[in-house]
């Protein structure tokens, strides 16, 4: 089958699954993570968080607000700061 085949098909399916007339193979669901649990259980201002850890004030902000979602990077180091926020800050630091 050709790409432009291919596209038209995928297409076509799109369109019976936006109607409900076809199932999706296979739905993904994103991982997430709640940024200001993290953030509030260390007692620190979104500003005082992205400091800590290196990131954009305004990224902490769109997270925990839901406007953006971590990518998969952000969310183990999220992880890691859940973990082992003294070690990470240390580590930054250094």
């Amino acid at each position: 089958m050709t790409f432009g085949k291919e596209l038209i098909q995928s297409a076509h399916e799109a369109l019976a699954i936006a109607e409900g007339t076809l199932e999706p193979g296979a739905v993904y669901v994103p991982e997430t993570i709640d940024v200001a649990a993290i953030r509030k259980r260390q007692n620190l201002s979104q500003a005082k968080f992205a400091e800590r850890y290196g990131l954009p004030p305004g990224t902490i902000k769109d997270w925990e607000q839901k406007r953006r979602q971590p990518d998969r990077a952000a969310i183990l180091f999220l992880k890691v700061i859940e973990q082992a926020p003294d070690m990470v800050a240390r580590a930054i630091r250094a």
